[in-house]
């Protein structure tokens, strides 16, 4: 089975496809600029040379017509035809409490899908039109939707509900929802497979940490809570939103600098975290330089920075009575030595040792104490195909 995968941003398309015979990744890329007459696709044949084109591309109809002419075109192209393509799994970011899994698409999943746009109005619009592009580019092939919030469906009521008037979530739906869902499942699995054990017998942490992260309770195999709310905006210092902060904070400086919720919005969401902190800085990379080189406010936004992790994964070892592994992912999570370092230094008090030689080099797992901690690259393109073909499969 052939398996491509397809994440549509607001202007951008990122494509994966997969051979699921063996996991085979076939090709991957990316076309960005979508609407404009300056787009380009950048496209990664596994084995061959890479492309690029800068070119108009009006629409994602456009995109991703233009993806399914270079993967098979005659020149660089992996595949004959677009028949070859034997299913479309899509990533959606919400999907609300209307799904709890990954389902096949249909009219009445699409009009779903379009109630939960009101959760996501920047991601699940564009998400349906890469859908309905697929649908009509690609008649025979099966199209399942993936969504970033199904794995934390598995919270109870207690772990996702605020304690807020009661209405607001029977009448509004708002409540923790979670996200980066598909990245957290795979390398929790992951690391059970790794380690050999039975996740059905494990309590897992995972951190997502890269410009948005997340930390989730992976108890047996389920999500049981999760540092990201009811947007993507709760919980960790990230690379330009603020995480967890006293609520009437933005409401007293809304009113002090006349500022519109818009105006909050964007500073919550773009003008906080490690580039509030530091004043203009959000690359971690650089802020990792100038800890060592002793700036001052780098230190503080990385102390800052690995301080809120810690109190997570704390909280989450006390949630699900202990932990047996600890795993880094994406791209601090994945590339930064030091920050899994600083946090595992706060964690001796769980059984975390921390193997430093294996540490810097990166390795699966670094540690030597009775809690695994360990450095697993997510894979949510693969995550997603694997899901697209479970589904597939369940329905034959």
């Amino acid at each position: 089975m052939k398996v491509l995968v397809l994440n549509c941003g607001s202007s951008s398309l990122k494509f994966q496809l997969f051979n699921m015979e063996k996991n085979d990744k076939l090709a991957a890329g990316i076309v960005e600029r979508i609407g404009n007459e300056d787009a380009k696709i950048k496209y990664a044949p596994t084995g061959r040379d890479k492309y690029a084109e800068v070119l108009p591309v009006k629409d994602h109809e456009e995109a991703i017509d233009l993806v399914l002419k270079t993967l098979c075109s005659p020149e660089r192209g992996i595949i004959r035809n677009t028949d070859e393509i034997d299913a479309v799994g899509h990533r959606v970011v919400h999907g609300a409490e209307e799904f709890t899994g990954s389902v096949p698409v249909s009219a009445a999943v699409l009009q779903k899908l379009k109630d939960c746009s009101r959760f996501a109005p920047l991601h699940n619009p564009p998400n349906i039109l890469g859908i309905q592009a697929s649908l009509w580019l690609m008649p025979f092939a099966r199209q399942v939707a993936v969504f970033d919030t199904a794995f934390h469906q598995t919270m109870e009521p207690e772990a996702y509900l605020y304690s807020l008037p009661y209405r607001w979530y029977s009448e509004k739906g708002i409540r923790r929802y979670g996200f980066h869902g598909t990245s957290h499942r795979y390398v929790a699995y992951k690391a059970a497979e790794i380690l050999g054990k039975d996740i059905k017998t494990m309590n897992i942490v995972t951190c997502h940490l890269g410009n948005g992260a997340s930390i989730t309770a992976v108890k047996h195999g389920k999500s049981v809570d999760t540092s990201m709310g009811f947007t993507p905006l709760e919980g960790l210092a990230m690379g330009t939103r603020c995480g967890d902060i006293d609520p009437a904070i933005p409401l007293f400086v809304m009113e002090e600098e006349h500022l519109s919720a818009a105006d909050m919005d964007k500073i919550l969401n773009k003008e906080s975290g490690m580039f509030g902190v530091t004043e203009g800085e959000s690359d971690m990379r650089l802020i990792e330089d100038n800890y060592f080189a002793g700036v001052e406010r780098d230190v503080l936004a990385l102390k800052l920075y690995v301080r809120r992790i810690v109190k997570y994964v704390g909280a989450y070892a006390a949630v699900m009575g202990g932990v047996d592994a600890i795993v880094f992912t994406a791209g601090v999570g994945e590339n930064s030595p030091v920050t899994r370092e600083l946090v595992c230094e706060n964690l001796a008090f769980l059984g975390v040792v921390l193997d430093k030689k294996k540490n810097d080099a990166n390795e699966l797992l670094m540690s030597t104490g009775p809690v695994a901690v360990m450095t697993i690259p997510t894979n949510e393109e693969l995550a997603i195909a694997q899901e697209t073909q479970f589904v597939i499969n369940s329905e034959e």
